[in-house]
């Protein structure tokens, strides 16, 4: 839990807008870090609003350094001071020099013009944007540097004030749309076992659903997408009609807890013994036997590439917990 600033406590507090102006790292990406990394981390002022502390602008200006020689985001943000002079010392002046700071991280190039494009309403040019970004990604770089960061900004934007719920329901259908057009001509092709795809009832975030079986369709996983809130019974009916290999249930945060967790426990009752249940999401809860929980898009790609390479008769696949 983040922090209280104290008035006697030594620390000066920044505004992330004035973090940002004094590390010349985007206010985009400084919150992309923190969500992936942890770093910087905000203390709350009693308002509320978070602030960060001005101590840590010298270790913010030497990761942009680090960045500016060629290292990934990842090697360099979470790193320790120790860690991050040694990379520091052994990086050759000549080094090739890579994006600047506001360019950098799992947000990738431009959320800023994503933002502005989601501000204007401009769904035209986003979708331009999303195919071109699609067309030279794979699927699950495609999601995490560019839909899911999208995402989380406007998100972030509507609960600080600086965007509406107007902009954020328009985002979600816009995407809404595309990963469906993405997914269908891959499940054309897909050869793969049967998945079926649900969240179940009080679930009614749709996008992480329908991310997952987009990733799931790259695999050669067959998709049977039933959407959200399913009863229980229905999804393990169908499950059993169509003799499905796989059943992936979508758990967001908004409603983890004790009755995410009895509704997936009374799937896994309802379902035949051959089948698997996956649960993904930020809300999905621990795994345990008969359930297989999976918290990133490069987990559920894994899993799904195992699932597709299994055949009757042989072994199920490794639990990816």
């Amino acid at each position: 839990m983040p922090a209280k600033p104290r008035e006697d406590d030594g620390e000066a507090w920044l505004s992330i807008g004035a973090l940002s102006r004094a590390t010349g790292i985007a206010v985009e990406t400084l919150r992309t870090w923190e969500t992936r990394y942890g770093f910087p981390c905000p203390a709350r002022k009693p308002s509320g609003h978070r602030v960060y502390a001005v101590s840590a602008v010298p270790h913010l200006r030497r990761i942009s350094q680090a960045l500016q020689r060629g290292h990934r985001a990842g090697q360099v943000v979470g790193a320790s001071e120790d860690a991050l002079g040694r990379l520091l010392e052994t990086s050759t002046a000549s080094a090739p020099p890579a994006p600047s700071p506001a360019a950098t991280g799992p947000a990738s190039e431009d959320l800023p013009g994503l933002l502005r494009l989601v501000k204007a309403f401009d769904g035209e040019m986003l979708t331009r944007q999303f195919l071109a970004d699609w067309a030279r990604m794979g699927p699950v770089e495609f999601l995490e540097s560019r839909i899911a960061p999208l995402v989380r900004a406007v998100g972030d934007g509507w609960q600080e004030g600086t965007l509406e719920i107007r902009h954020e329901h328009f985002l979600s259908e816009r995407i809404s749309d595309l990963l469906r057009s993405l997914r269908l001509p891959l499940e054309e092709r897909a050869t793969g076992p049967l998945v079926v795809f649900a969240t179940l009832p009080g679930e009614g975030h749709g996008l992480g659903l329908q991310m997952s079986a987009l990733v799931l369709a790259a695999t050669g996983c067959r998709i049977l997408y039933l959407g959200t809130e399913v009863p229980v019974p229905q999804v393990a009916a169908l499950a059993r009609d169509l003799s499905a290999r796989a059943v992936a249930v979508s758990v967001s945060g908004a409603t983890k807890g004790a009755a995410s967790t009895a509704a997936l426990r009374r799937l896994r009752e309802a379902l035949s013994r051959r089948v698997l249940l996956v649960a993904g999401g930020d809300g999905a809860p621990p795994p345990r036997t008969g359930l297989e929980s999976v918290k990133t898009l490069r987990g559920l790609d894994a899993w799904g590439r195992r699932v597709a390479a299994f055949l009757p008769g042989g072994a199920p696949p490794e639990s990816s917990a």
